[in-house]
């Protein structure tokens, strides 16, 4: 197996574990987005939207996770981590996440509404690599399914 190929089979079980973070969010009546941040092969934070359940709008999953990842690593900079998020995050979120030093960000569809690629494509660490469509089918029907309720 070539490094891609094994780099490819890690970043799918690792989305698989975000979107198992975006189920619970869906069973909650919450914008199925779910994160997980992985240091060092070891998953340190677990998380998926809270902004209903939390009436706050800052309450998104990356947000959550890097909050979880910097309590449980003791530090606020996430150098040798790798955030596991099931849609492309906001602005906000990109620049929280800029701000943790984040190395590499894997998301699994695009948001073309509020995705960060569009509005503030700089918002990441210079450092930090971005890699999209993991499982992307996946995270984009899960949203599908929660907006068609919706309407």
């Amino acid at each position: 197996m070539t490094k891609t190929e094994e780099q490819q089979k890690k970043d799918e079980f690792y989305m698989r574990r975000a979107l198992d973070e975006a189920r619970m969010a869906l069973d909650a009546g919450e914008v199925p987005i779910g994160a997980i941040i992985v240091c060092k092969d070891r998953i340190v934070s677990r998380a998926h939207n809270l902004t209903e359940t939390l009436t706050d709008v800052t309450a998104h999953a990356e947000m959550q996770a890097i909050t979880a990842a910097a309590n449980a690593l003791g530090g606020k900079y996430l150098t040798d981590s790798t955030l596991y998020v099931t849609v492309e995050p906001c602005v906000m979120c990109a620049g929280a996440i800029g701000w943790a030093q984040i190395k590499r960000i894997v998301y699994g569809c695009e948001d073309d509404k509020r995705g960060y690629h569009r509005y503030a494509p700089l918002a990441m660490h210079p450092r930090s690599t971005t890699t999209g469509g993991i499982l992307e089918e996946e995270c984009r029907q899960l949203m599908q399914e929660f907006f068609k309720k919706l309407r």
